[in-house]
């Protein structure tokens, strides 16, 4: 059989007995060598310098309760035995120069004595092997009056399959967070999985700035407070998610909004306001669409973020806030940064996790569980059932999967979509009818989006959807600026001189009008329903 080795630790407050009733006491590491039916061949015992007197006489009470053991005293020098980086490095390195045998002896780390720092490096460092062995713990009596006075003890071995179960446990609590972060949505797109994955990992063991790249309606906004609530879940953070939209800040009330002011600081400011970085202490604070916020904010931001403390507007003295940043934009901050629109230091701080969310259309095999999630967050608002019949679902995945699907505003497109065939559901149920008139309103949203000029609507109005997908791109534009001329004209031939101007002083005999209809009706149009009056 092997040779129980003990390395541990003395307690310099519980093995600290030195009266003759001491027997009477527990003493952990004493306490080791009083078990019949364990035996200790050899103990590594380590001790501070300053209580060598007590490790001398410990070690000779050990050598008294159990001749056969070995006793070894190891002296380590740290200052503070709860300074981690201290304690670690004396103990690793006693675990680099120790001349383990691991195929005559079994070692096994005492973690009942030293503080809790001691104690939590001494399992790490088993746990990475460096003490190859197991962990031992040792507990007092349950009456004091019981003898003998050596307790109980429990080995701890980290590579049994108990362990495994733990780990199993850390491996659901970890797919418990990637499912909340993709708000229960079962995706299927692997990269999007891999990134979320990523996203988890940072968001649970990291207080560094995180930085959302996307096109806009991709999740960013949603995906923050995701990060959020997962943090407060585990209790990582205290304070409040503050969210600001950067896009709407202008000249002295931005600085006033992020950074606060003091009374008096400007025309208007009648008290003191905090501002949002401060409000965001020991909390999150996610700064939308950062690439708008002006070059004087980024500046300010960065020594917010680097040194967690800023100057108000007015103020003389500073104030600090800990919290962590989470920043977002569709904008290309790399390019922002080569037109001087963007502070390089301050990119260069939050580029530390960045993760660029793809958009909807490049995740078409995720719109199916979205739409899904969709429709459980239209019952939960509004507190009714909706459902597609089988039929009309297939219509809309098959149209909204395909490269008709744009999807230029991601998934507000999807969840709009949803919206309005959910509530023009008659009894909760989602007809085919329903799906082909959403398929035509978003067809006619995508041709003409917010802004589209006046042209784009008219031609939209004149011609059905079949027509138009026949036309060529470079006739549409220019049917387009035909159209719109024509709807500000009083009459055809009106329209034609307009159109012809400079050609018709070419001709003698110059019909506008004509000619003007004869373009038309290769299109298959009309003067009066380009007037809108057939």
């Amino acid at each position: 059989m092997k040779s129980n080795i003990i390395i541990g630790l003395l307690g310099s407050t519980l093995d600290n007995r030195k009266d003759p009733d001491r027997w009477a006491w527990w003493r952990p590491t004493v306490s080791l060598c009083m078990h019949e039916d364990f035996l200790v061949r050899r103990f590594e015992l380590l001790y501070e310098e300053k209580v060598e007197k007590l490790a001398q006489y410990v070690a000779d009470d050990m050598r008294a309760v159990s001749p056969e053991t070995e006793v070894r005293l190891h002296p380590v020098n740290y200052d503070d035995p709860w300074d981690f980086e201290e304690v670690y490095g004396e103990l690793h390195d006693f675990a680099r120069r120790y001349d383990f045998n691991t195929d005559a002896e079994d070692y096994l780390v005492h973690i009942t004595t030293g503080t809790h720092v001691q104690q939590i490096i001494l399992f790490l460092l088993t746990e990475a092997r460096y003490f190859p062995g197991r962990l031992i713990q040792t507990s007092p009596p349950r009456r004091r009056q019981d003898q003998p006075t050596s307790g109980t003890f429990r080995i701890i071995d980290l590579d049994l399959s108990r362990y495994d179960r733990l780990a199993s446990r850390f491996v659901q609590e970890q797919q418990e967070g990637l499912s909340f972060l993709k708000s229960g949505i079962d995706t299927r797109n692997d990269a999007f999985n891999r990134l979320i994955a990523e996203i988890e990992q940072v968001a649970v063991y990291s207080r560094a700035p995180i930085l959302l790249l996307g096109p806009t309606g991709a999740g960013k906004s949603l995906l923050a407070r995701k990060i959020y609530a997962l943090k407060k879940s585990r209790r990582q953070v205290e304070g409040p998610l503050i969210e600001v939209n950067c896009a709407t800040l202008r000249g002295e009330g931005a600085m006033s909004t992020l950074f606060g002011h003091v009374k008096g600081a400007f025309t208007g400011a009648m008290r003191d306001r905090p501002g949002q970085l401060l409000l965001a202490h020991r909390g999150i604070l996610f700064l939308d669409e950062i690439g708008e916020l002006g070059v004087d904010e980024q500046a300010m931001l960065l020594r917010a973020v680097e040194e967690q403390r800023f100057l108000p507007l007015g103020a003389d003295r500073e104030v600090e806030s800990d919290f962590q940043l989470i920043a977002g934009t569709n904008r290309d901050l790399w390019a922002a940064v080569e037109e001087g629109r963007f502070r390089e230091d301050l990119l260069a701080r939050i580029n530390l996790w960045t993760f660029r969310l793809p958009g909807l259309p490049q995740r078409r095999e995720d719109i199916e569980p979205n739409l899904d999630y969709e429709l459980r967050e239209f019952a939960r608002r509004n507190n009714a059932q909706v459902s597609f019949s089988k039929e009309a679902r297939v219509r809309f995945l098959d149209f909204a999967r395909s490269p008709a699907g744009e999807w230029r505003a991601n998934f507000r497109d999807l969840n709009a979509a949803v919206t309005r065939m959910a509530t023009m559901a008659r009894g909760g149920r989602i007809t085919e009818e329903i799906v082909e008139g959403e398929i035509r309103r978003l067809q006619q949203a995508w041709r003409f989006p917010e802004g589209a000029s006046p042209q784009q609507q008219v031609l939209d109005e004149v011609l059905d959807e079949t027509r138009l997908e026949a036309i060529d791109q470079f006739d549409r534009f220019q049917l387009e600026g035909v159209l719109q001329v024509c709807r500000a004209s009083a009459s055809l031939s009106e329209a034609g001189r307009k159109l012809f101007a400079i050609s018709r002083q070419r001709k003698k005999n110059a019909n506008d009008a004509d000619r003007l209809r004869k373009y038309l009706a290769k299109f298959g149009l009309e003067w009066g329903a380009v007037k809108g009056e057939g």
